[in-house]
């Protein structure tokens, strides 16, 4: 009984061993054989979409989508790498900055198709020549968009450390910029802003580079981008009387003669603030209706100067025969 055990066991071993050595065999016969065939050259014929960008700033690409046709030559490694790109993802882009194109008539222009087949042999890892393609030309149209002179405004969250604020307006370089888009678009635009310009803990002066937005490309401009100079000073708190005047050949006095203003005012022109830099009026109508109390409001202050609070907000008043 013990002589059958042995004899099955080796059966078993041998049957093992045979079996392991044809699934070696198997593995590397299979290997090969996908290897062979990846080394050979399949052509596919396929359509990829067609992007154009970077446009001149006064034209905008008014095709419509479009695609482009052609025949890849490639080994079996690249055509895998070719399958496993998405349909929605076969995309081409072409920068018109890059392509010499010409005008062909009216507002249609063309460039050599061999730009794309150069665009796409770099992305795929091959050679252009491994591609050919359907049409010689790319034929594509442009429209002339329409221009507009604009401000910029600059975007800022700008936080300094206590004590010190901003000096004035920050400076923008261009101040002004001309944009291009389509009319209905550009009609609706009165300033184009900048992206954000974010700071912290700012205690000096400082020169920035800000871009300017540009609502997601549907306006274009020679310009992209703006310098922004800022002015950082430390400030402190002023109390300065303002007198009371009107804009009125009658002779009137006020009760109270003076506006109180409350202020930030910057270290370095503390010495020079006077009063004479601000103005208080009443309201004209108020007092030519004789009503027994008169509005007063701070009519107009230094630039740099930041308004905390004021007091009085109405006055009595006499009329001086």
């Amino acid at each position: 009984m013990d002589k059958l055990d042995d004899i099955k066991q080796k059966v078993e071993r041998t049957n093992k061993h045979s079996f392991f050595v044809f699934f070696v065999f198997l593995v590397i016969s299979t290997a090969a054989w996908f290897l062979v065939k990846l080394s050979e050259n399949y052509v596919t014929q396929t359509t990829y979409r067609l992007l154009l960008v970077e446009a001149p700033a006064d034209k905008w690409v008014s095709s419509d989508a479009q695609s482009v046709k052609m025949s890849l030559n490639i080994d079996g490694f690249h055509t895998l790498r070719y399958k496993m790109i998405r349909e929605p993802n076969r995309v081409v882009t072409i920068s018109l900055n890059e392509v010499p194109y010409r005008l062909e008539n009216g507002n249609t222009y063309s460039f050599s198709s061999q730009y794309v087949a150069e665009k796409l042999a770099e992305s795929l890892g091959i050679t252009a020549t491994n591609i050919t393609m359907n049409d010689a030309k790319v034929y594509f149209s442009m429209d002339a968009l329409k221009s507009k002179v604009v401000p910029v405004v600059l975007r800022s969250d700008i936080k300094t450390v206590r004590q010190y604020d901003l000096y004035g307006i920050p400076m923008l370089d261009p101040a002004s910029v001309t944009i291009f888009g389509p009319q209905e678009v550009i009609d609706s635009l009165k300033v184009v802003k900048t992206e954000l310009l974010s700071m912290s803990n700012v205690s000096q002066n400082f020169n920035a580079t800000v871009p300017l937005d540009l609502y997601d490309g549907r306006i274009h401009s020679n310009v992209k981008e703006v310098k922004v100079e800022v002015q950082v000073e430390k400030f402190t708190e002023m109390d300065i009387e303002v007198p009371i005047k009107v804009s009125s050949d009658a002779r009137v006095r006020f009760f109270p003669e003076a506006m109180t203003v409350k202020c930030l005012v910057a270290v370095r022109d503390y010495a020079s603030i006077t009063p004479e830099h601000f103005s208080a009026v009443v309201d004209k109508q108020q007092l030519e209706a004789m009503q027994p109390l008169l509005d007063v409001r701070l009519d107009s202050w230094p630039p740099t100067v930041q308004i905390l609070s004021t007091h009085p907000d109405k006055v009595e008043y006499l009329i001086v025969q």
